[in-house]
């Protein structure tokens, strides 16, 4: 278990845990929303919840770049732009 800014605890995905269904932020296409289960890594958790990507925070992809890097995103009311491998390291479930 790891501890989030706030004190809330969190855990690490692993590929053996992988639930059916969950798959990362930036395999997802323009247009399709997902609700933000876990992160995958760590030392980037502290920044993108900061940023306001939380677990259980509903995601809509906005724009992907033509070669694929960055993808923006709607999360808790505002646009977001990440990098490809930001968005790597969280993991969705798409609604």
């Amino acid at each position: 278990m790891h501890l989030n800014y706030a004190g809330t605890k969190f855990k690490q995905i692993n590929k053996k845990e992988m639930k059916k269904g969950v798959i990362k932020l930036s395999s997802l296409s323009t247009g399709k929303s997902a609700v933000i289960i876990e992160f995958a890594k760590d030392d980037l958790h502290i920044k993108l919840m900061e940023m306001g990507c939380v677990p259980g925070e509903t995601v809509k992809i906005e724009k992907i770049a033509p070669l694929g890097d960055p993808i923006s995103i709607m999360v808790a009311g505002y646009n977001l732009s990440l990098r490809k491998t930001e968005a790597d390291h969280i993991w969705v479930e798409e609604i």
